[in-house]
């Protein structure tokens, strides 16, 4: 009874909320578009949507069908590009979202052999500091999600890929640098410079110095790391991130990494994946090469 064309439509008049638009934007006519939903209405013997003067109101079954729209026309497109990749001759595409924004590096390390072995793959990543990595995961705007921080769903599988310490990295001249261990109070009066990411979602805050009571003179935000490890190698303030990007940094001499706590932040890095889908080879190919060379980080 429901096809695709109807979800189609019941997407495009919530999101345009005229015939006149919605009925443009599908390139079909407005007679043609209010034919197709009325059909609809008389099969499910309910509205679906109403006018409010030109503008377009759906009522609860209307709302209903689009939130099934929303979640499988993205389906649907995804299903249907990899049909053409394949049709093509190409294996497929492969779109990466990373919620861990300091492991650019590290991933490169895997995508570079990966294009080598899968020559006939595209590979696309993306890194946004906004970034809802669930939400396009299940939305099939990604295929595979780089976290740290996985929130345990049914709908997601997530595979460990190597362990890391999150420290607080100083210029080595800092008063601070020779000390081992480092406690809220030691930050109160530092300037604390993080990737723009709402403090709630950073460790140092919600691992270390929220619970502690604990905050710092200034907090500054900087989004390429570069830039964050020039800026603290030249006493600009201090900042936190893993043990193994500084020591692999060109920066590395001019910098020093100490505990946050007694027992320190301990982290895992994750790679999620849709638990419904039956992974494609390459896919998996790259799981266990990230896994490889996870393990070969320093340090683990």
């Amino acid at each position: 009874m429901i096809e695709r064309q109807h979800l189609r439509i019941i997407h495009y008049l919530y999101d345009h909320g005229t015939l006149t638009e919605a009925a443009e934007a599908l390139h079909l006519t407005q007679s043609a578009l209010s034919h197709a939903m009325k059909k609809l209405e008389h099969q499910a013997g309910i509205s679906l949507w109403k006018k409010d003067g030109r503008r377009i109101q759906l009522t609860q079954a209307g709302i209903a069908l689009y939130h099934l729209a929303s979640r499988l026309l993205p389906q649907f497109e995804h299903t249907e590009k990899l049909l053409l990749q394949i049709a093509t001759g190409k294996q497929g595409s492969l779109r990466i979202g990373m919620e861990c924004h300091p492991c650019y590096q590290w991933l490169l390390k895997v995508v570079s052999p990966f294009l080598i072995a899968f020559p006939d793959v595209d590979v696309d990543v993306r890194q946004a500091f906004a970034f809802g990595g669930l939400h396009a995961l299940h939305n099939y705007d990604i295929d595979l999600l780089l976290t740290p921080d996985p929130l345990f769903l049914k709908s997601v599988s997530y595979t460990p890929v190597f362990e890391y310490e999150q420290m607080l990295v100083l210029p080595a001249s800092h008063k601070l640098a020779s000390r081992g261990v480092i406690s809220p109070a030691d930050l109160n009066n530092e300037t604390l410079i993080t990737y723009p990411v709402e403090p709630s979602r950073l460790d140092i805050f919600s691992q270390f110095l929220t619970p502690a009571g604990g905050s710092v003179r200034r907090h500054k935000t900087i989004e390429t790391t570069e830039m964050l490890l020039q800026m603290v190698a030249a006493g600009r303030g201090v900042t936190a991130l893993p043990h193994w990007l500084i020591e692999e940094s060109p920066l590395a001499q001019k910098l020093r990494c100490c505990r946050l706590g007694e027992h320190g932040i301990q982290k895992q890095l994750y790679l999620g994946t849709r638990a419904q889908d039956d992974l494609p080879s390459y896919l998996t190919a790259f799981i266990e090469l990230a896994m490889s060379v996870g393990h070969k980080a320093p340090n683990l």
